[in-house]
Formats: C-alpha cells, sequence, structure tokens
C-alpha cells in the first residue's frame, strides 16, 4: 500500500512538477523584469538622450514575451512528456524567441523613425502610416521567418500571394485608394502633422495625423474631423503654415472724411507697432503699415496690415490691435463714423 502511495505521489510529481516550474519561472521572470526597469527608467531620466528611452521602451513589453520562452524551456528539462509533444512545444520556443525579436525590432524602428524624423527634415515624415508601414515590413518578415522555421516552403506562399494580389486589391480598392493617398500626401510634404489647413469645404484645423485611411484634423472648437485620404489628395487646401508659418494680418478701418489722413496712418501706424512688440504671437521685427483703398459711403476705407507667428495668433493679435486703436483714436479726436447716408439738398434742387 505505501508503495502504490509513493508510485502515485511520484507520478502526481512528475505531471504537476513542470506546470509549478513554468509558473514559477514566469512569476519570478516578471518580477525581475519590473525591477531591473524600475531601475533603468530612473537611470534614462538622468541622461540627456532619448536613445536610451527608445531602447529601453523598445525592450519592456516583449520582454514579457521573453519570460514566457524562458519558464517554458525550463518546464520542458523537467518533464516526461512523449517526444512527439516535447518537439512541438519546443519549436514553440522558437517561436516565441522570434515573436520577441520582430516585437523588439519593429518597436525599435519604429522610435528611431520618430526620433531621428524630428531632429531631421527627412523625406519621410513621421506618421502613423509611416510607422505602421515599418512595422508591417518587420512583421511581415518575422512571419516568413517563423514559416520556414516550423518547415513550411515560402515560395508557393509567395506566389499564392502574387496570383491573390489582384483579387485582394479589386476586392479592397477603396482602401488601397486611401492607403496610397495617405502615402502621396506624406510624401509629398504639402500637408503636414501640425499644419494649419482649411478645406474648399469649410472645415479647418490642425492636422494631428494621417494614418492608412484618413487624415484627422483638429479643429479650433475642439472636434476631430476624419477626412479619407482620397478626398484630401483632390481637394482645394489652404496651408497657413506653407512656405512659413508666419503669415499677413489684415484689418479693415475707416475714419470720418474730414480726417487727417496723414495723422491717422501716423497714428495708426504705431498703434500697430507697439501690438507687433508687445502681443504674444506678434512679429517683434515687422514695420506694420496701412494702405487707403475705397471712398466710402460714410467714410474713407484703409486696410492695417499687421503680422503673426502663425494662423491662431491673428485672434489675439486683432483683438489687442482694436482696443487700443479705438483708445488711442478717441484721445486724438479721430472718428470712426457709423454708417450713414447724407442728403445735399442743394444738388437735389438743381435736378
Amino acid at each position: 500500500m505505501n508503495k502504490d502511495m509513493l508510485l502515485r505521489l511520484s507520478s502526481l510529481a512528475g505531471m504537476f512538477m513542470p506546470l509549478i516550474i513554468f509558473i514559477l519561472v514566469l512569476f519570478i521572470g516578471l518580477i525581475v523584469k519590473k525591477i531591473i526597469f524600475n531601475r533603468l527608467l530612473r537611470w534614462a531620466k538622468k541622461t540627456s538622450s532619448q536613445l536610451d528611452d527608445i531602447i529601453i521602451g523598445a525592450i519592456k513589453s516583449p520582454l514579457t514575451v521573453l519570460c514566457l520562452m524562458l519558464a517554458l524551456y525550463f518546464a520542458l528539462q523537467f518533464s516526461n512528456l512523449p517526444v512527439n509533444i516535447i518537439q512541438v512545444l519546443s519549436k514553440s520556443i522558437l517561436i516565441l524567441g522570434i515573436i520577441f525579436a520582430v516585437l523588439v525590432l519593429a518597436n525599435l524602428l519604429s522610435g528611431l523613425i520618430k526620433f531621428y524624423a524630428s531632429r531631421i527634415d527627412s523625406t519621410l515624415p513621421v506618421t502613423s502610416l509611416t510607422q505602421n508601414i515599418a512595422r508591417i515590413f518587420v512583421f511581415s518578415i518575422g512571419a516568413l521567418v517563423i514559416l520556414n522555421s516550423l518547415g513550411v516552403s515560402i515560395t508557393p506562399i509567395l506566389a499564392t500571394l502574387g496570383v491573390g494580389g489582384l483579387a485582394v486589391a479589386l476586392a479592397l480598392q477603396d482602401t488601397l485608394t486611401n492607403l496610397f493617398a495617405g502615402f502621396h500626401i506624406t510624401v509629398a510634404k504639402q500637408v503636414r502633422v501640425g499644419d494649419y489647413i482649411k478645406l474648399e469645404s469649410g472645415e479647418e484645423g490642425y492636422v494631428v495625423d494621417i494614418n492608412w485611411r484618413s487624415t484627422k484634423i483638429k479643429m479650433l472648437s475642439n472636434n476631430l474631423v476624419l477626412i479619407p485620404n482620397d478626398k484630401l489628395n483632390k481637394a482645394v487646401v489652404i496651408n497657413y503654415c506653407l512656405p512659413d508659418k508666419e503669415m499677413a494680418v489684415l484689418v479693415d478701418l475707416g475714419v470720418h472724411y474730414k480726417s487727417d489722413l496723414e495723422k491717422v496712418e501716423r497714428v495708426t501706424a504705431e498703434v500697430a507697432k507697439s501690438v507687433m512688440a508687445q502681443v504674444n504671437g506678434g512679429v517683434a521685427y515687422f514695420e506694420p503699415f496701412i494702405r487707403y483703398h475705397t471712398f466710402g459711403d460714410s467714410c474713407i476705407k484703409f486696410t492695417v496690415i499687421l503680422r503673426a507667428r502663425e494662423f491662431v495668433d491673428q485672434y489675439l493679435i486683432k483683438h489687442e490691435f482694436i482696443k487700443r486703436l479705438y483708445k488711442r483714436y478717441n484721445q486724438e479726436g479721430i472718428n470712426i463714423p457709423y454708417p450713414i447716408r447724407a442728403i445735399n439738398y442743394e444738388q437735389e434742387k438743381v435736378e
């Protein structure tokens, strides 16, 4: 009876020991991972370079796969499973190793693209589309390596993909149109992430991302507009950040016919110059000027030309300019007339 009990306990230990080792190694691995990465993150914050942050970020998530692979490996060392099952699990370990390498490489490549593109005027700006293209490229190579490691011939698969590519292209015509349109928009750099644009349909705002299907525009009202890449590629677009972000700010005004136009020009220019120098968003080196252009019904009309660093700065500039100019005109006795019509009685009598 004792021998039977011992045999049963031995068989149970043989069955559960690999599972216990698997759970134990996985648990220890996750704890060690957390401790190491906490120290690495503290160290990375003290350095000025961003490359260490990119490397740590690229390894952090895939390291869970590595812990799983090690746990499975050590569990197999203490298992009495049949040979065919051990072979399958051994291949699983190899596949996990490939997945780990692919994830690290994809994250690292994506991070490096974003890092270097932010420092140089790259040919391919950083958007979710360009980062996803890099990831898809790495994942495709990883999938082929996994299939090859499993003994699956890659050549027939590539041939099948080539033949089936036409059918897929026809089925996903709209999707592929938006994909290539988004790629064209990204490469052409006529619409870039961070630019303020206005469409012919009236929507306007900052471009926040260009993905495989649509371009995201964040309006000043904090709403998000999603525009299919194909439509954006064909639309008439005003880009307020090209050729540069600085832009003219035009303010239309009018003064009484009895005003001294030389004085009006001098006073207006002085106020405009103070606004340029003191208001955030104004271009301090710019010399504002005015141009008279119309004899209106009740006033002589003119336009004041100021300059803003970017599109949204014009609102504060106009706000401050109108306040200061109104106060200065009152001090100088310059009259901005109401819209009125005067009847010339003498002229009427002659007629």
